[in-house]
């Protein structure tokens, strides 16, 4: 374990079912690039506001769950913020974890894949790849970046057998289009079988209330959950391309 290595931490949770296989230990970095108009964590978006945590303590608290989450068939998580922004710390983490025969899974938007090195992906079991749309100016539009770095980075996944699970955060009004969608899940069934599901994940509002404490808008304050027939359409949409679909 590298001596002395620090992160910015928001703060660490235990989850079933939707960060990874079985129950995770879940560590949410601080940073990062986008601003997401769907983000359910805006209190992660900068990295002066975690709290400076050596490595060593990270693991005196991922040790008292370890065999939990080795009987429960889980593992640990780093999600954020965007947690490529710390990759060393990341790659250190994951190494440290896989010592102990744990199950390791890296939660991104690939916008900054390019620093998911091989030393990093070599310690990696499982990436969680946030494909917010396809379509280039929705992308923007939704996260004030190019959707080009994260295609890219899911090719070079792909290229070396990563194991994938593609995630996608369906929005009325905003990521709905089937032709977003489909197009999202051609790409997906072209990456072969380094993708092991795609997750389809409803938009909520639950985050509201982190922008009212911040005293920050909610950009779709006003938009509504998913209804079921919407659900569907999109779930088929991606069966169609014969890529195994759970609706989280």
């Amino acid at each position: 374990m590298t001596d002395g290595l620090e992160a910015s931490v928001h703060s660490w949770d235990l989850s079933t079912g939707v960060d990874g296989p079985g129950t995770r230990f879940v560590l949410f970095l601080s940073g990062c690039p986008l601003r997401c108009l769907y983000c359910q964590n805006p209190d992660t978006w900068h990295m002066r506001d975690g709290t400076r945590r050596r490595l060593e303590a990270i693991m005196e608290d991922v040790a008292l769950y370890r065999r939990f989450l080795q009987v429960a068939h889980g593992g640990v998580t780093a999600s954020g913020g965007e947690p490529l922004l710390q990759s060393e710390f990341v790659t250190e983490f994951f190494r440290a974890c896989q010592e102990w025969d744990l199950n390791t899974a890296l939660d991104t938007s690939g916008n900054l894949g390019i620093r998911a090195q091989e030393d990093l992906l070599s310690v990696t079991d499982l990436v969680l790849l946030d494909i917010k749309s396809f379509d280039a100016r929705t992308y923007r539009n939704l996260t004030g970046k190019d959707v080009a770095p994260t295609l890219a980075f899911a090719e070079r996944l792909a290229s070396v057998g990563q194991r994938m699970w593609i995630r996608f955060v369906l929005v009325p009004g905003v990521t709905d289009d089937p032709g977003n969608v489909a197009a999202i899940a051609r790409f997906a069934a072209g990456l072969g079988p380094a993708v092991e599901r795609v997750e389809i994940l409803p938009f909520h509002r639950l985050g509201q209330h982190k922008y009212d404490a911040l005293r920050m808008p909610f950009p779709l304050a006003d938009t509504e959950p998913p209804d079921e027939e919407l659900i569907e359409r999109t779930r088929s949409l991606f069966a169609e391309q014969r890529l195994p679909v759970l609706v989280a």
